[in-house]
């Protein structure tokens, strides 16, 4: 019941909004024109709001998991124009934001001290507000400048019943949607469940900024503040306050002669560099995130900030990537096409030479072309319409990766439209690729195991004896457990043989007991009859007695 009251009320703010105009415009839904022009809201709405700016309070007034959608949106000008984007773009830190007492009260509650101990000063206005938490600006009682992180009051219970609707939805369409193995929308739900949950523990993100600041330590492409940790609660993080241009500003980054095409290929270099060496990605790099250090404009550097969502992936989906990569670069389709099939993405008997030919058609016209012109999102549409056509799979574990990678090419696209992606990714990934199966991959193992190989070198030939030992003595075991098997199953075959011999030898003398006890009808049998009746006992008797001792001496 409380999913469905949640359901009514999405549906009552999509109404009150008007975005049952753009649905209704849909050429599919015009039939339904008719519920527009009857629904209220339409009727005494100000014209004065745009359909961008109504769209954006609707995301704002559904809530959290909405507005990360609209902020994912807000990247991609090539799909939804511009009007729609900047509107959007307000979504990354200017969602309207929650009282000041209210976030004094959390600071001092998770800290266990009043503000003027823990903090020199403390700025009441907060510097963004986003969809789970909201950042001000404060100093050290030492004097370093910081920014203080604040989860959202209440927003857990808000989260946890909007997946609680999403998932209720995600079963019904597992249930009656026929691309629900495909799709499989409940595995998706999940993984959004574990990703935007973790988000809200501020301990594990000053854990997530901590690890990738040791991963690009002495970076001259990517910067991660540093994190105060006294001062990191589950509700409340205090880091170091950065200065930079947000990478969405770029009438100031050109005021500032950033050389954008070096940017841009940073940007690449960087996402490719977390992915596949470091296996640990910033996977929330929206523009709100990230911020340009102007201070060298030849030679620009990336700040990143909020690391609530960040991935990794299994070695083996690492490889998996890295060669389809490679071969998308070298236009293998046929090779894309086996691994695809190796991995179990699609059926184990598709047609390699069908599914090489669909990807092709996909692929082709996308190489020696800028960025400019093209547009992944109507790529990743023709790919997937492809995919249903081979029952290929969604792969949940790598919807984190296919987010960043959308966050990326909306960045990329913004700064320098003429970067050809492949010709930056390219390189990179070969190199991984001979690092990880060539013989740099070699000699970087043994380099690894030296110190295990050095410390067990001098024990390896009494190591090699107790080897041996053990596999003769599992070889005497599997031989007398052969023959022990063996004497049971003779066991098992003589003592078949002795029940029916009883059970034989009981008849016999059973028959010869009822035959006794007919000796009342000798008179009148023909010729004899009383002399036949203890021959016949006779003849059942010694024998049935022969087998019941025979098949007792075998037991």
């Amino acid at each position: 019941m409380r999913n469905l009251l949640r359901l009514i009320s999405i549906n009552f703010t999509l109404a009150r909004f008007g975005l049952d105009e753009i649905v209704l415009s849909m050429h599919f839904y015009r039939p339904l024109y008719l519920l527009g022009a009857i629904n209220p809201f339409n009727w005494f709405r100000s014209k004065d709001l745009s359909q961008a700016e109504r769209l954006r309070l609707c995301i704002e007034s559904l809530g959290p998991i909405f507005i990360k959608f609209g902020q994912m949106m807000a990247t991609r000008r090539d799909l939804f124009g511009d009007e729609i984007t900047d509107e959007l773009e307000k979504l990354l830190d200017r969602v309207p934001p929650f009282p000041w007492p209210e976030a004094r009260g959390i600071i001092e509650q998770q800290l266990g001290q009043s503000l003027e101990q823990a903090f020199k000063s403390f700025d009441e206005k907060e510097i963004a507000s986003a969809s789970i938490a909201q950042v001000y600006g404060a100093q050290l009682p030492d004097g370093q400048d910081v920014v203080v992180k604040i989860v959202r009051p209440g927003i857990e219970h808000k989260i946890r019943q909007d997946i609680e609707v999403m998932l209720m939805l995600a079963k019904m369409a597992d249930r009656y949607w026929d691309e629900a193995k495909r799709i499989k929308p409940i595995q998706i739900v999940r993984e959004f469940e574990t990703t935007i949950l973790n988000e809200l523990d501020l301990v594990r993100e000053a854990a997530n900024a901590s690890e990738l600041r040791r991963n690009f330590e002495g970076s001259a492409d990517l910067y991660v503040p540093f994190v105060h940790w006294d001062y990191c609660r589950s509700r409340v993080m205090v880091m170091e306050r950065i200065s930079g241009i947000a990478v969405s500003d770029i009438p100031r980054l050109q005021s500032q002669n950033i050389n954008f095409e070096l940017l841009s290929r940073k940007g690449v270099e960087i996402f490719f560099t977390q992915v596949f060496r470091h296996n640990y990605f910033h996977a929330d790099m929206h523009p709100g995130n990230i911020f340009v250090a102007a201070e060298k404009p030849e030679n620009p550097k990336y700040i990143a900030v909020d690391f609530g969502i960040m991935g990794s992936l299994s070695i083996s989906d690492q490889r998996y990537l890295a060669e389809n990569f490679v071969a998308f670069f070298n236009r293998d389709y046929r090779r894309v096409a086996e691994l695809h099939v190796d991995s179990g993405w699609v059926d184990h008997d598709t047609r390699i030479d069908e599914f090489e030919a669909a990807i092709r058609s996909v692929c082709e016209p996308m190489f020696q072309r800028p960025l400019a012109e093209i547009s992944f999102g109507q790529l990743l549409l023709r790919l997937f319409q492809t995919a249903r056509s081979f029952n290929m799979e969604i792969q949940p574990q790598l919807l984190l990766l296919e987010k960043t990678f959308l966050h990326i090419e909306g960045i990329g696209r913004q700064l320098y439209p003429q970067l050809d992606l492949w010709d930056t990714a390219k390189p990179f990934l070969e190199r991984w690729l001979s690092e990880q199966l060539g013989t740099r991959a070699l000699i970087k193992g043994l380099k690894k195991n030296l110190p295990f190989i050095a410390e067990h070198l001098p024990d390896l030939p009494q190591l090699a004896f107790r080897a041996l030992d053990r596999i003769a003595n599992e070889e005497i075991r599997v031989e007398l457990r052969s023959r022990q098997i063996d004497d049971l199953k003779r066991e098992i075959r003589r003592a078949n043989r002795s029940s029916i011999r009883a059970i034989i030898g009981a008849s016999f003398i059973i028959s010869a007991s009822i035959i006794v006890g007919l000796d009342g009808l000798a008179p009148i049998m023909v010729g004899g009859g009383q002399l036949i009746v203890p021959l016949l006992s006779a003849v059942l008797a010694v024998p049935g007695f022969y087998l019941l001792i025979s098949s007792y001496l075998d037991d």
